[in-house]
């Protein structure tokens, strides 16, 4: 197959294109970054692959969940390329790419797998869910949550994998005898997951394409904001 994956849902940028089994890849810096370096990034795999984009068979994109300006920039930059070229988009949940990343990193060879995906939300949450990997495929085992790092749900599985160890892991309430796996959702993972999502009927027309959102909302008002002051001067009274 001839694909085209990209994500933006972290800080960091990554893009991968395969055609008849040979992988070309980008990563850099997102976040900000992202809408200025993705269609660069990805015109330039296109020219090292001799690809046209009408010759994909989709191209897909990290739905979420995630960062709110990378996954709009994500799913408008998928948009717009498949709109051009007549192609179908797929979008691709997040979190699974994440736990594929992990599963090729730390368990290449396991038959089965119980593990827990937690991806920085920022404002001191995480985006979480369980997935189970068997006969070659992963299936999530919840919806998507979002928690406070002190508050995730009690869960038995084989592992933990994200990207949220370093800020908040004294914070988890897992003992250190349960794994815990860096990782990220990035698009040579998506590649992977991309031709049994493809066949199980995923894509969507270009204009259908959408983000995944789980946090309604990404700013304190002013209202809210004087109150926590206020409480806090208060509370220090």
């Amino acid at each position: 197959m001839k694909l085209l994956a990209l994500d933006t849902t972290t800080d960091q940028l990554s893009v991968a294109l395969t055609r008849d089994g040979q992988v070309w890849q980008h990563q850099g810096a997102g976040a900000a970054q992202a809408s200025v370096a993705l269609i660069p990034a990805i015109d330039n795999l296109m020219a090292q692959a001799g690809l046209r984009y009408a010759e994909l068979d989709a191209i897909a994109f990290g739905s979420g969940p995630g960062a709110f300006t990378g996954l709009r920039t994500a799913c408008a930059v998928a948009q717009g390329l498949a709109y051009g070229a007549s192609v179908p988009v797929l979008p691709v949940d997040s979190l699974l790419t994440l736990v594929e990343e992990a599963r090729a990193r730390h368990a290449p060879q396991a038959q089965t797998l119980r593990v827990l995906a937690l991806l920085d939300a920022r404002m001191d949450e995480l985006y979480a869910a369980p997935y189970r990997y068997a006969d070659g495929q992963w299936q999530r085992q919840a919806p998507f949550a979002l928690h406070a790092p002190e508050a995730l749900p009690a869960w038995q599985g084989d592992a933990l994998a994200g990207n949220v160890f370093a800020a908040y892991g004294e914070r988890l309430a897992w003992p250190a005898s349960v794994p815990r796996w860096s990782a990220l959702p990035l698009a040579t993972a998506m590649l992977r997951l991309a031709p049994a999502l493809l066949a199980q009927g995923g894509a969507v027309r270009a204009e259908d394409a959408l983000p995944q959102y789980v946090r309604d909302k990404v700013a304190k008002t002013t209202e809210e904001r004087l109150r926590e002051r206020m409480a806090q001067q208060s509370s220090t009274r």
